[in-house]
């Protein structure tokens, strides 16, 4: 199920491509999918300032398997970032044009709004104690390491190694779960 019509979500998408100066055929040309936005959605955690982390009921429950299974092991999982909705994902884009970014050199660490895993409610930003947030250093943690190792077992998998076939920066961060039934992407 998704939060609106998939009629409404596409035009709504390239409207906001249209403002932003986004290439209509980027998403052809780098092999993106177009991620829809859950109609539900459960806090996971919540940060010791209040600040709550939304994702799909189906990856609350395969995240705190997974940062339980880690904490037996003596690894320390932080939840960096999770659902983020279209027009969010839009105004981090505007804050950055605004700054002098060009907006190819935002599309290489943001993906277009409509086509963010963190969009369907199953994309988790990753941290340690150990490690500043949403650096590449992160894969020298024993955080990364652990989650190299196990992750898959709780259905989540790294979505951009380095030299991914999306274009994206690597990001070691970011992990997506994959283990329910529901669609992540649109069909083909």
């Amino acid at each position: 199920m998704i939060a609106e019509p998939l009629d409404d979500y596409l035009p709504r998408i390239c409207r906001i491509f249209v403002e932003l100066g986004i290439p209509e055929d980027l998403p052809a040309t780098r092999g993106l999918e177009l991620c829809r936005e859950p109609a539900e959605l459960v806090v996971a955690e919540t940060t010791q300032r209040g600040r709550e982390f939304r994702v799909t009921a189906a990856a609350a429950t395969a995240w705190h398997a997974l940062k339980l299974a880690a904490a037996e092991d003596g690894i320390v999982l932080l939840m960096v970032s999770a659902f983020r909705s279209v027009d969010y994902q839009a105004d981090i884009i505007r804050r950055k044009l605004e700054k002098g970014q060009t907006i190819d050199e935002i599309l290489r660490v943001l993906a277009p709004p409509g086509y963010s895993e963190h969009h369907s409610g199953r994309a988790i930003d990753i941290g340690s104690d150990d490690c500043p947030e949403l650096g590449e250093q992160f894969e020298n943690t024993r955080a990364f390491r652990w989650l190299a190792s196990n992750a898959q077992r709780f259905q989540f998998f790294l979505s951009f190694p380095r030299d991914n076939r999306f274009g994206y920066v690597y990001e070691p961060w970011h992990w997506c779960y994959r283990g329910d039934s529901g669609e992540l992407l649109t069909p083909k």
